[in-house]
């Protein structure tokens, strides 16, 4: 795999020119040796990455994490973030067959509206977070730039760092976004197979894989202070969906070098209409999906949600994450009235924040609620 990366294309075209059964044969076909190899080094190249990512590394899962973790701890010091993604709706226009806000899923719609928001935020605060996480469902019309430039104000009175994950946008509604105090837009990719990609996109703006790859050159364009990016675990080889999102990673590290970058890693998790897990990941090889991002980037931000267990996260914490979820609510309204069958997906760590920040400072680690004061500037 060549490490070549050119900026002056979009990634949507250099994505093109890859061959996904080239990369997925190359992951199989690495040795110990090469893996051995690899861990000496003190910056790594993608294809040392694909090494540590192959099945040849799974041996070495504990040298690994004993330098994924010397790596935080150097990068980031003993904290970890915390925060809370608060649902705005469940309204979506996309048929996506692994979601439970997916158009033909026989659920209740719902829509929060100001008062309401006020008070999703009043419980959030309660529970000491001090960054939220704005989800929707992607629904253009009813959930798009209007609603959200109406949504912000509300939001920005109470919490100090506001994140973002809704449908792709355009350079100029970031913009708007971005004035109006958001610090962080997720735009995960789920997969980039684009076989997959089409197969689990049936209808809706998110069947346009390319609008969605270029999405984050569009955050970066609005000056956008941290772009997320992130693959949904079980749609197909996990090994080869992260070769080409560290590639991607590089391309906008190169082009937008004064945005900060953050991954996720989440698992497809059960929901009302079920779960369509095709290509499970166990547990060791998430941990080796994680250590290996990494070493090959030491200074980017690493999500864990709750999705995961409680006993997953403790451990894996630790190794290289630095922020997580707690006290997730996954349906609109879900944390100031009674909830209604409308989450998204079933999490699986029901933990309190305050019971996960007691037992990550049990492990010498410092929870931050906040990540800065407002008059300091955004």
């Amino acid at each position: 795999m060549s490490d070549t990366i050119n900026d002056k294309i979009n990634f949507s075209e250099q994505w093109q020119q890859q061959s996904w059964q080239a990369l997925q044969l190359q992951s199989r076909n690495y040795s110990s040796a090469q893996v051995q190899v690899a861990l000496t080094k003190n910056r790594l190249i993608l294809k040392d990455l694909q090494v540590l990512l192959s099945p040849a590394a799974l041996p070495f899962l504990v040298q690994m994490a004993v330098k994924a973790q010397r790596l935080t701890r150097q990068r980031f010091g003993h904290i970890v973030h915390f925060f809370a993604p608060l649902y705005l709706s469940n309204l979506c226009a996309n048929e996506c067959t692994y979601c439970g806000f997916s158009l033909s899923q026989k659920v209740k719609r719902r829509t929060l509206n100001l008062s309401e928001i006020e008070q999703e935020c009043q419980a959030i605060k309660a529970l000491g977070i001090d960054q939220v996480l704005l989800v929707t469902g992607e629904h253009e019309r009813k959930v798009g730039i209007e609603y959200f430039c109406q949504v912000l104000p509300v939001v920005q009175r109470y919490f100090s760092s506001i994140q973002l994950e809704v449908q792709p946008l355009s350079s100029a509604d970031y913009r708007q976004l971005k004035a109006l105090g958001v610090d962080a837009v997720m735009l995960y990719q789920e997969t980039y197979n684009a076989k997959a990609y089409k197969q689990y996109h049936l209808k809706g703006r998110k069947a346009e894989i390319t609008w969605r790859l270029d999405a984050p050159d569009r955050v970066g364009q609005a000056g956008i202070d941290k772009i997320g990016l992130g693959i949904l675990l079980g749609l197909t080889d996990w090994r080869t969906d992260a070769i080409l999102l560290a590639r991607h990673l590089q391309y906008l590290q190169k082009r937008y070098w004064q945005s900060r970058f953050s991954l996720s890693v989440p698992r497809i998790r059960p929901f009302s209409g079920g779960s369509n897990v095709i290509s499970p990941i166990s547990d060791q090889e998430l941990i080796q999906l994680i250590c290996a991002f990494r070493l090959f980037a030491p200074e980017l931000e690493i999500s864990l949600s709750t999705r995961e267990s409680a006993a997953f996260r403790q451990n894996v914490v630790p190794l290289a994450i630095t922020s997580v979820s707690a006290g997730s609510k996954t349906q609109p309204g879900g944390y100031s009235v009674e909830p209604e069958n409308l989450e998204q997906f079933s999490i699986d760590d029901t933990r309190s924040p305050k019971q996960v920040a007691t037992a990550l400072a049990a492990q010498g680690l410092q929870p931050v609620w906040k990540d800065w004061d407002s008059y300091l500037g955004r």
